[in-house]
């Protein structure tokens, strides 16, 4: 699977098809693995595909200094590969100007990670080339918002009182911001401040409205990557937030974001097929 890796990006290179392979380096063995951003067919060998490889390289996509490279190739897993559709319905790539490697893919990290234990697209979707095999497994809605329905169990007070402790923690370090691909403003809201739509401050009310916003920014457009949680220093339990918006759109409009890359986006269209139980 990794000679393949480094085969498929040196041939990209040495063909000119591309002009910069954004992949997985790893220093140590034992350690995580890391962006890394290949220009030269000799430096393929520096590539790198396992259970460490936790980022979700699509973000770097709509980096202006990434497109300042050329052409680029990004090595996707199953639930990366889901950014770049949303990326690509939502006008912010040019598909046909992006090769997209997908990696099969057993899960990283811990086995218990909640993202990977709940994943069915092992096998990557939508990309212009899959290496090694994974097996998919069928996932029902119920299995993968098991963790959501914990919470919800709980009263409207115990929640609030929960997500009132949990991001007093928040520094406002904006590292959720910076590592997803869906927030990919030039200027965040969370940066103005002529009208200051959101406190600066790392307080309880101004966190609270912070990731709110986030949230609701990212209403039927999370692909469920994780990574923000990942790269919480915090150690905030993202996922929550983001689940709680994914089950509504699946429940409402049978819309998972990225999954189907001819399906129309939930806020971007209007069937009257839809619901309207949720409208009071």
């Amino acid at each position: 699977m990794l000679n393949d890796l480094r085969q498929t990006a040196r041939q990209l290179l040495a063909d000119k098809k591309v002009d910069v392979v954004i992949g997985y380096g790893q220093a140590d063995p034992a350690g995580p693995a890391y962006p890394v951003f290949i220009t030269r067919p000799e430096d393929t060998e520096q590539l790198v595909f396992n259970d460490r490889c936790y980022n979700n390289l699509t973000t770097f996509l709509t980096r202006k200094e990434i497109r300042a490279m050329g052409r680029a190739a990004v090595l996707v897993k199953g639930c990366d590969a889901k950014s770049v559709v949303v990326l690509a319905v939502e006008s912010q790539i040019d598909r046909q100007s992006v090769v997209v490697i997908g990696m099969a893919c057993n899960g990283v990290g811990q086995p218990s990670l909640a993202k990977c234990r709940t994943c069915d697209v092992h096998m990557p979707r939508h990309t212009d080339m899959v290496i090694g095999q994974a097996a998919d497994h069928a996932i029902e809605a119920k299995d993968r918002y098991a963790e959501l329905a914990e919470m919800m169990s709980k009263s409207a007070s115990e929640r609030l009182a929960y997500w009132g402790q949990e991001l007093s923690r928040c520094v406002k370090c904006y590292a959720c911001r910076q590592v997803c691909p869906m927030c990919y403003c030039e200027r965040c809201v969370a940066d103005k401040n002529q009208p200051q739509v959101i406190k600066t401050s790392a307080t309880t009310m101004g966190n609270l409205a912070w990731q709110i916003n986030r949230a609701f920014h990212l209403a039927s457009r999370c692909v469920g990557c994780d990574e923000c949680t990942r790269a919480c220093p915090a150690g905030i339990n993202l996922r929550l937030l983001n689940l709680m918006l994914a089950q509504a759109t699946e429940e409402q409009f049978d819309y998972r974001p990225g999954m189907d890359k001819d399906a129309q986006p939930v806020l971007g269209c209007f069937s009257v097929k839809d619901k309207e139980c949720f409208i009071k």
